[in-house]
């Protein structure tokens, strides 16, 4: 089966994307390929990338989104450090903060221990179920780039 590289998903574009019309947008990035993509999109103050931080990056996210209530933020992860965290998509689930989005870049790998298959890859875990379960109102999966301005669109709308 030929993979057509024109809707593949480049995970710095996506980004990019995301990021583009940010306004005063807080991000908070998690560990590694995240903080690499927040920065690369333009290395502003309004940008928190966790170095060395792994795990926290939506439970932090959630604590500025309650500390700051008329501000959006977006908390960019990966699927390792999430799975990592799992629990906070349950808090987040709870308090459901409006100003709060959460984007999972899934490669399917734990890229800070050696690209090995992650949990979502070997073991089928579906992260937008699991916020959904976790009481998220909205999630989706995004596997394309022609998908991108849609996401962009509902993030920015929260603006």
């Amino acid at each position: 089966m030929a993979i057509d590289s024109s809707t593949r998903l480049d995970r710095r574009e996506v980004v990019k994307a995301l990021l583009r019309e940010r306004g005063e947008m807080l991000v908070i990035a998690g560990l590694g390929a995240p903080s690499w993509d927040a920065a690369a999109a333009g290395d502003v103050p309004l940008n928190f990338p966790l170095w060395g931080g792994m795990g926290g990056a939506v439970a932090i996210g959630l604590g500025l989104a309650i500390a700051q209530p008329k501000r959006p933020v977006l908390v960019l992860t990966g699927d390792g450090e999430l799975l990592m965290g799992l629990g906070s998509l349950a808090t987040v689930g709870v308090y459901k903060p409006a100003n709060l989005s959460i984007v999972v870049l899934d490669n399917e790998r734990y890229g800070e221990t050696g690209m090995q298959n992650s949990h979502t890859a070997a073991g089928g875990v579906n992260l937008a179920a699991v916020a959904v379960a976790c009481g998220m109102e909205r999630s989706s999966l995004v596997t394309r780039m022609d998908q991108v301005g849609a996401l962009c669109k509902d993030l920015h709308s929260m603006q």
